[in-house]
């Protein structure tokens, strides 16, 4: 189920980026920075009060040289569009602006729950001004500041309560699925060759698929499969021509759907950033991942051709070294077939639990062979292990001093946890404990 998501959206020079950092920063549940992972500024996930939601920044968002109004009108539109909550940032530092009116008129005409923020409330005597506020005809202003977090606290406790109703997925059973890439790599191609018709507009134009479009299909062997062909970079006319962060973004929100995420290359143009952008979020978000290469009938190839763009991908995707690729040409239908017997298997993988008692076992061996390491004296003493979570397997392991614990020990228990069992194709986390 996809987390609720809010966006903050105003005029220029209003804080969004500093409020948007505030939260993020200090109320995030976030994964230990991967190196080689590129974060994505404009999205996060973030935490409050036990309640998980993503959070798009559209002051993070380079629309180009466009006015100053049509600027402001874009973000509004984007955050109508993608937003479950909106907040509504203004300064008190300039009061109510001819911007911000332009803004509070495109949001009227939106069915979201909007929340008004007047940002820059840095001190007891700024607080009087935000009155004014109330012209905007959006109720109680919220004073914050995204420079010294005060009132944050407030501000989250009233988007928590405009969030929708958890509502479960109407069929649970099936495995669900994104392709994620840049436009142009054949991702809408794939999925009629997978599907075996065309169920989705094919076009070489770049931005043809509109909208994320899910399909139900099931296999001749009785596996269940949802598929999410994620949307192009328009969704309404021109405002999602501007740039390609915007494909970045509707990516993210289906990968934030999906149980296993393909990360469809062109073979033909290589790997490109944007690509280990949108594949370190799927690995950030702790999805199973696949590494498919399209187009791959296209390439001249030779003995070594396969070997060689396999090291390529190794080496730009070192983080993704657990990830399963495979060669394949919608155009060709080559390997087409072993596709979902493949996301079947990484997703199998995504859920697997480890028994305590054999988990233990693999542990104590591991230190058997490669004692722990020791710090001024002290050594690193691991005393149990335990497996807390799945999608992805997650894994505590109990010791005397987590200081003691250095990132590449952490890496070879993890290395040792992979050799034992069948993790291919999903991220694991080994998490230290102090036992108390």
């Amino acid at each position: 189920m996809a987390n609720p998501v809010v966006a903050i959206v105003g005029r220029p020079n209003v804080g969004k980026s500093t409020v948007f950092n505030r939260i993020a920063g200090e109320r995030i549940s976030i994964v230990e920075d991967t190196p080689g992972v590129t974060r994505d500024r404009i999205y996060a996930h973030s935490e409050w009060l036990a309640q998980k939601f993503s959070l798009i920044d559209t002051g993070g968002i380079d629309i180009g040289d466009e006015p100053f109004l049509t600027q402001i009108t874009e973000q509004a539109q984007i955050a109508i569009d993608e937003a479950d909550v909106i907040v509504f940032l203004v300064s008190v530092k300039e009061g109510v602006t001819d911007a911000d009116e332009k803004v509070a008129k495109i949001l009227y005409r939106s069915d979201k729950p909007v929340i008004l923020a007047v940002n820059k409330v840095d001190n007891p005597e700024s607080r009087q001004d935000i009155f004014d506020f109330y012209s905007l005809g959006f109720g109680e202003p919220f004073p914050v500041s995204g420079s010294h977090g005060l009132g944050v606290g407030d501000l989250l406790d009233e988007i928590t309560k405009k969030f929708p109703e958890n509502v479960p997925d109407e069929d649970d059973s099936r495995i669900k699925f994104s392709l994620i890439g840049r436009p142009n790599v054949g991702k809408s191609s794939l999925v009629n060759a997978i599907l075996g018709e065309n169920r989705v507009i094919v076009s070489p134009i770049e931005g043809t698929t509109r909208d994320a479009i899910d399909t139900a299909f099931d296999t001749d062997e009785g596996d269940m499969f949802s598929m999410i062909d994620t949307a192009g970079i328009r969704k309404r006319g021109k405002v999602y021509e501007n740039t390609e962060k915007y494909s970045v973004l509707r990516a993210m929100r289906a990968i934030d759907r999906s149980d296993v995420v393909l990360v469809v290359l062109n073979a033909e143009e290589g790997i490109r950033e944007q690509d280990k952008r949108v594949a370190g979020y799927a690995h950030e978000a702790g999805r199973g991942i696949i590494i498919v290469v399209n187009k791959w009938d296209t390439l001249e190839k030779d003995n070594h051709s396969l070997s060689d763009f396999e090291a390529n991908i190794r080496q730009e995707f070192a983080y993704l070294s657990y990830a399963p690729i495979i060669f394949v040409s919608a155009i060709t239908q080559q390997r087409l077939t072993k596709i979902p017997e493949l996301i079947k298997r990484v997703n199998e993988n995504h859920s697997r639990r480890i028994t305590s008692s054999v988990l233990n076992d693999v542990i104590m061996d591991a230190v058997a062979h490669n004692p722990t390491p020791t710090d001024n004296g002290k050594r690193l003493r691991i005393y149990y292990s335990t497996q807390v979570a799945i999608q992805p397997p997650t894994f505590v392991v109990f010791v005397n001093d987590t200081d003691l614990m250095h990132f590449s020990y952490e890496r070879f228990l993890e290395n040792q946890i992979r050799t034992s069992f069948d993790f291919e194709g999903t991220p694991i986390h080994v998490i230290e404990r102090r036992r108390k």
